[in-house]
């Protein structure tokens, strides 16, 4: 090694241009790059997986459409837009209608607008958002009925046609009958909230589907069906069908010629009504007999039979009596003599209120007497039999309403 002079080991050496200074640490491209890169690997493949998941969307809401469409339920749009990137997809439709061809006569129902929306990592489970009012309208004729809520939605599961569920879910809803002049008129129906789903829980669409149905009302009346429900009420089911073929789109009405025809049942799982201070509580199973009707039995335990008897529509049963002893003494419908428990209070006045009190009391003592005891939430209750025959529905020995052929 050739000896350095002082003079040159003191001369500063010469620095290489890629050199880094002296105290800075070196710089390296692709710890800047790399990251971009990533973030642009990322996008691209979040951006791929959208449009797919999009896809899968599309062709679900189409494969209901067409299942809908393929039972009589034909849907319209007059105006679609689709979005939700990046977080979602989502399908607008402006002024959606639906006509309903399986039923005699057809009938039109149109809303406001209808959002369908899915999650990228769940593309076949839909949430569509109904906004009212909802229209009910005869072919050819005047609106009907006029709904409204809140809040609608509507939930679907699976790819036709191989559907998993369905549920609907409405918060303040209100059903009312339209009025000649086009208005709101007589209230079918109001809650506070209301619940319906069904789903598959065994077998499979094309093979003895088992179907499970949850209903959920919280305060709802209904007092055009029955006296019973012109008071709020909350319910809650559980029930189970089985015996249907399949389910493939096809009216209700043969679902239950299907369910007959398998010896098919409606287990009632679980059932709890409360009304007030009232509380009903049972179980039991059902049958679809050769007419089309219910036949069958729901053990019900009643907390506070005293309250709910008078509920049960006691006042028509006796006015119908009354009304049947006015006729035999050769009363007419537009006789002089009075119908119902009016007849009776214009006879002697308050004697229609003593048979009501009467019979309500004679009603429940032997209700009572054929009843087991037993107890709900603490509190004493009576065991009865609800059962179900040829369309009417019997607490006991009494008679409280009447469900239409199911065929």
């Amino acid at each position: 090694m050739a000896a350095e002079s002082p003079l040159s080991m003191m001369r500063p050496q010469a620095r290489r241009p890629w050199a880094p200074a002296p105290g800075r640490a070196r710089r390296r491209p692709w710890r800047i790059l790399a990251p971009i890169a990533i973030v642009a690997l990322l996008a691209v493949a979040w951006g791929w997986l959208w449009y797919y998941a999009a896809g899968v969307t599309d062709r679900t809401l189409a494969s209901w459409i067409e299942r809908e469409a393929a039972a009589g339920r034909i849907y319209s749009c007059a105006a679609e837009s689709i979005g939700g990137f990046p977080l979602g997809m989502s399908v607008h439709c402006t002024d959606p209608a639906a006509t309903i061809n399986h039923n005699a006569p057809p009938f039109a129902v149109e809303a406001k607008s209808v959002t369908f929306s899915a999650q990228v990592y769940r593309p076949t489970q839909l949430a569509g958002d109904i906004t009212g009012p909802l229209t009910v309208t005869e072919s050819g004729g005047p609106t009907v009925f006029l709904a409204d809520w809140t809040r609608a939605r509507l939930g679907l599961r699976g790819v036709p046609p191989d559907p998993e569920g369905v549920s609907v879910t409405l918060d303040g809803p209100h059903l009312d009958r339209v009025d000649a002049a086009g208005n709101a008129g007589e209230a079918l129906f109001k809650a506070k909230s209301a619940e319906l789903q069904g789903r598959i829980v065994g077998g499979s669409a094309h093979n003895r589907p088992v179907i499970e149905v949850v209903l959920r009302l919280s305060a709802a009346t209904a007092p055009t069906l029955h006296p019973l429900l012109a008071v709020p009420l909350n319910v809650e089911l559980d029930a189970t069908l089985r015996g249907i073929n399949d389910f493939a789109p096809k009216p209700w009405a043969e679902r239950f010629r299907e369910m007959h025809a398998n010896n098919g049942t409606i287990e009632i799982k679980a059932l709890r009504f409360t009304q007030g201070s009232t509380t009903v509580v049972g179980s039991g199973t059902l049958r679809v007999n050769d007419h089309g009707n219910l036949d069958g039995l729901v053990r019900v335990a009643i907390v506070g039979i005293d309250e709910i008897v008078p509920r049960l529509g006691i006042d028509q049963l006796i006015a119908q009596g009354v009304d049947r002893l006015s006729a035999t003494q050769g009363a007419t419908a537009q006789g002089s003599i009075a119908q119902g428990l009016g007849a009776l209070d214009r006879l002697v006045p308050g004697l229609g209120d003593a048979v009501r009190q009467s019979a309500n009391a004679s009603l429940v003592d032997n209700l009572k007497k054929m009843g087991e005891q037993s107890v709900i939430d603490k509190q004493p209750a009576i065991v009865l039999p609800l059962r179900f025959s040829e369309g009417a529905i019997y607490l006991g020995m009494l008679r409280v309403g009447d469900i239409p052929p199911l065929f």
